[in-house]
């Protein structure tokens, strides 16, 4: 497996990664066992929704943020992989709606989202993090980048849903050629809503997940299946569209004004992503670096944590 650019030639404070690596694909499991990590779990009072947060104290704390099919445990592999982050303190947040944290009336937008993250930083006595996000919580790090420029100290986002993602939500007739999988599985949920979580469960039951599961990961079968399992636990349709929705409505203009130093990460086969987002990213970040990931779907963190692992928290 390699780690390569995409070909675009870098603009001032922009770099790409270019190294070789051989790694496991997809080595460790997703578990949930806090206590591994010496993380305690707590519930903070936001001004949304009651929030579930496992933490950690400790200097230079890192905030984790799932994605759309995630909660703090989709973060696991990656710990493995990195000692645990040894000596840092660790802030792995159940946005509302999503893992053990109860869900609004409305799934919330990336403003409430955003705010949510800073109640939760308030109350652990945070004044500044690093954010790491997948997929969502990459976009919602973005934002908190940009309204609350001094909690961010750094930013790296893993397989992140940004450009062609917000593009699709707001043209999906046109994205069914540049996006379709996310296109598609948009429309679908539109139609099931509360009964596709049913028919996932029924799929694994009886052995069909991996053929709906395949695009989302590079090797579907390689996975360990406590991967496919958190897939089918924390995947929340009405918050899949909800983030849509909010994709659609937001002006990525606003990513411009991010000041703090970026890593973007991304699979060559991510298909809720696109492989020139990570040129447009070198584009409109000032301080950015962006590593393409061969061999890697959607779940960078947890199909090639070690290399997510050397080049965004070494």
């Amino acid at each position: 497996m390699t780690v390569t650019d995409t070909g675009a030639v870098p603009q001032t404070g922009a770099s790409i990664a270019d190294v070789s690596i051989a790694d496991v694909y997809a080595p460790y499991p997703i578990v949930d066992v806090p206590p591994r990590w010496g993380l305690e779990m707590t519930t903070v009072r936001t001004g949304v929704r009651p929030t579930v947060v496992h933490h950690r104290p400790g200097p230079r704390s890192l905030l984790f943020l799932h994605g759309v099919a995630g909660s703090w445990t989709t973060w696991t592999p990656l710990l493995a992989a990195a000692a645990g982050i040894e000596g840092r303190g660790l802030v792995l947040v159940d946005l509302p709606g999503w893992g053990s944290s109860p869900a609004p009336a409305v799934p919330l937008d990336v403003d409430e989202s955003s705010q949510v993250l800073v109640d939760v930083l308030d109350a652990l006595g945070l004044d500044q993090v690093d954010v790491v996000g997948h997929s969502m919580g990459a976009f919602v790090g973005l934002h908190l980048a940009v309204t609350r420029p001094e909690r961010v100290r750094s930013l790296g986002l893993v397989s992140g849903t940004t450009f062609a993602t917000a593009a699709a939500a707001r043209r999906p007739v046109r994205a069914l050629r540049t996006l379709p999988a996310f296109t598609l599985l948009r429309a679908g949920l539109a139609v099931t809503r509360g009964a596709a979580g049913d028919l996932l469960r029924g799929l694994a039951r009886i052995g069909l997940l991996p053929l709906l599961a395949g695009p989302v990961f590079a090797a579907v079968r390689r996975l360990d299946p406590s991967v496919l399992q958190a897939f089918v636990e924390e995947f929340r349709p009405a918050g899949f569209l909800g983030a849509a929705r909010a994709a659609a409505r937001y002006d990525t203009r606003r990513w411009s004004e991010v000041r703090c130093p970026v890593v973007a990460l991304a699979g060559r086969q991510d298909v809720f992503a696109r492989v020139d987002d990570l040129a447009r990213l070198r584009r409109v970040l000032p301080d950015v670096r962006t590593v393409l990931l061969e061999d890697c779907g959607h779940f960078a963190h947890v199909e090639r944590p070690d290399a997510v692992v050397r080049e965004l928290l070494s």
